[in-house]
């Protein structure tokens, strides 16, 4: 609304010119995103969010107990609304922040429900969700993706990329939903991620001079979606205020599924599968090698990593006796430095 609005006001006084601004809306939707949920989520959570019950077998599960969870029902939508006013809106856009909030509803039916729904339904529904995201960003098309160590660029077609998206949309769901059991950790470790995104796609693959300059696809969608992601980092800012550790609030599914959900979105639309790895190495680790641990005993019978607890957050905790603060600090700080190192090596070893 305000990008079209800057359109039309710029000839009338100079100024209105800023509303066409990509950074200048991505600040604005960083702030109003952080502000909005900082004022607003303690209220509107601790009135109608459901209590936690606890995790069966998670470590130190009886801390989260009574706490508000399913906030991810009041950041969300209010992230989602903000969007309406700072993005250039189109109709991609909009179906992505539409599956984001059946990502997060869904989520919260669950956060919600007397009797967890099983893991068979929750899979079932990412699936669902996957595969209309990979058809709207596609386009039903075929997309050009770009990959480290050389200046090569791929075209796929939309039969293979299509199952390609869905597969890593799903991982991304499901990985970050494992990895929201330590206060903050899966907040700060998505807010690390969202801003590595926001830069890549506002700076280099939505900058025609720089993408050129760095020998990658130019996307021209990308400048908008990294204001949707800097608005992210500001919705999760507010929401860290009150989930520091000791917590007042949980996000619950209804947060971890929604960002998960946009994380693996925004890695697509960076033209780029290794990326998800480079900005949320961490996260997909943490909660993804669990979910293959899992299948590969449930389905093939194969067990692996006997010793290890999954996610890693309460193996640590419980057999190496970190602390909450420690899991959160060590596990952030590993995480920025394999995003810095590794975002270096990619754009510039080509």
């Amino acid at each position: 609304m305000l990008y079209w609005l800057g359109t039309i006001l710029e000839s009338q006084w100079g100024p209105f010119r800023l509303l066409t601004s990509h950074f200048f809306l991505g600040g604005l939707g960083f702030m109003a995103c952080g502000l909005l949920t900082l004022l607003l989520l303690p209220r509107l959570a601790m009135k109608y969010c459901p209590r936690d019950r606890g995790r069966a077998h998670a470590v130190e599960s009886n801390v989260a107990q009574g706490k508000p969870t399913g906030a991810g029902i009041v950041f969300i939508p209010i992230f989602i609304a903000i969007q309406f006013f700072v993005l250039p809106m189109s109709f991609e856009i909009a179906g992505v922040l539409l599956l984001t909030l059946v990502a997060c509803v869904f989520g919260f039916l669950d956060d919600k429900a007397n009797d967890a729904w099983g893991e068979y339904i929750k899979g079932a529904i990412d699936l669902v969700i996957g595969i209309f995201a990979a058809i709207l960003v596609s386009n039903l098309d075929p997309v050009e993706i770009w990959l480290p160590l050389t200046k090569l660029t791929l075209t796929i077609s939309p039969i293979f990329y299509i199952p390609l998206a869905v597969v890593w949309i799903w991982t991304s769901i499901n990985a970050t939903n494992c990895s929201d059991g330590v206060d903050g950790l899966s907040g700060t470790l998505s807010s690390i991620a969202f801003l590595s995104l926001g830069v890549l796609l506002y700076f280099v693959v939505g900058n025609v001079e720089m993408a050129k300059y760095l020998l990658v696809p130019n996307y021209s969608d990308g400048a908008a979606y990294g204001i949707l992601a800097l608005s992210m980092v500001g919705t999760l800012a507010g929401y860290l205020w009150h989930n520091a550790h000791p917590s007042a609030l949980l996000m619950g599914d209804a947060g971890s599924r929604a960002i998960g959900f946009l994380l693996g979105v925004l890695v697509l639309k960076c033209g780029n599968p290794f990326l998800s790895i480079i900005v949320a190495g961490v996260l997909m680790i943490n909660g993804g090698t669990g979910l293959v641990k899992v299948a590969l005993l449930r389905f093939f019978r194969i067990s692996i990593l006997k010793s290890i607890r999954f996610p890693l957050h309460d193996h640590v905790r419980k057999n190496m006796n970190w602390s909450t603060p420690q899991v959160l600090v060590r596990f952030s700080l590993v995480q920025m430095a394999l995003t810095l190192i590794f975002m270096v090596l990619l754009l510039k070893l080509r």
